[in-house]
């Protein structure tokens, strides 16, 4: 006998909506952080036109890239929410932001690239740097991106609600990291130039400012692996080594008798994952009982159960 059930945990309901708890602020914050970033980014480019200063027009243009990527994740979330209900997404649009942080990690890495070799361009090759003009530059820059980053940070990943003991990682939004690591970098940027170029004004170190620049890339490009090797995992269905939801459900399955011989553990957006659970059992239960066993976990949003009579 095989008795088989896709069923929602939420009983009554039925559909595929896996967007996260904080998906509507996060868009909203996502789309402000890109208007304070252009409004700044087209003030020094105009500023830096007008007045001459080729440092200004370059931290201009380079706050468009990150400008670019956020715009990626702001429309993400807005794509993702416009077609939450499309049945063609057959698991919903939930991944959709993972998908986006990774087309932006790969824009962060060649952000990391770009600002490495015009480090070492210039490490090769001094140039004079108006010391006063770059550092005042680089604090408005940082006053800026520590307010975008105020605005992007991940209360939910922190302080996720939890009704049981257990605590997962996955509740994490990666598209809302990828645009709060872009403006990371920004600001880490900034706080290293200001440093750098303080020490080259009192000691007239030229060399000091490329040199941290070079440090500063390798910063970002670490940070850019980490997004790339997160968002790729959830693309790619990868169960991270410390994701608990495969030994709960065993441990809320495997009693009496019943025993898991298949079982499939995915995200489906963040806070969200999917189940496929192959029971084998000495006394068959209705799928319905075995969706009660799993209900105590708040993570797991759509199960498909099938049950087969051990044989004889």
């Amino acid at each position: 006998m095989t008795q088989n059930q896709s069923t929602h945990l939420e009983s009554g309901s039925h559909d595929h909506v896996f967007l996260g708890d904080n998906h509507a602020r996060n868009e909203r914050r996502t789309w402000l952080v890109i208007i304070l970033t252009t409004v700044m980014m087209v003030a020094e480019i105009i500023a830096g036109t007008v007045y001459g200063s080729m440092a200004l027009v370059a931290d201009g243009w380079h706050m468009s890239t990150h400008a670019a990527a956020m715009l990626i994740a702001a429309l993400a979330y807005l794509y993702a929410r416009k077609h939450a209900r499309n049945p063609r997404f057959t698991f919903g649009t939930g991944k959709f932001g993972d998908l986006a942080a990774f087309a932006s990690a790969v824009v962060l890495a060649l952000i990391a690239i770009l600002i490495g070799w015009e480090s070492f361009l210039r490490l090769t090759n001094p140039i004079p740097i108006n010391f006063p003009q770059a550092i005042s530059i680089a604090v408005v820059g940082l006053a800026v991106n520590l307010i975008c980053a105020w605005l992007l940070r991940d209360d939910h990943a922190h302080h996720g609600h939890h009704d049981h003991d257990h605590h997962h990682t996955h509740a994490h939004d990666n598209n809302l990291q990828a645009a709060y690591v872009h403006v990371l970098a920004d600001a880490l940027t900034s706080v290293l130039a200001i440093g750098a170029l303080t020490a080259g004004s009192l000691y007239g170190w030229l060399w000091l400012d490329p040199a941290i620049g070079i440090v500063g890339a390798l910063v970002i490009a670490n940070w850019s692996w980490g997004l790339i090797r997160n968002a790729g995992g959830v693309l790619l269905d990868y169960v991270p080594s410390n994701e608990d939801l495969p030994e709960e459900i065993r441990t809320a399955i495997e009693l009496e008798g019943d025993v898991i011989t298949d079982l499939h553990v995915w995200q489906l957006g963040p806070g969200h994952h999917g189940a496929i659970v192959s029971i084998i059992s000495d006394h068959p239960e209705a799928p319905s009982s075995y969706r009660a066993k799993l209900s105590h976990i708040h993570d797991l949003s759509h199960v498909t159960v099938e049950v087969e009579q051990k044989a004889a």
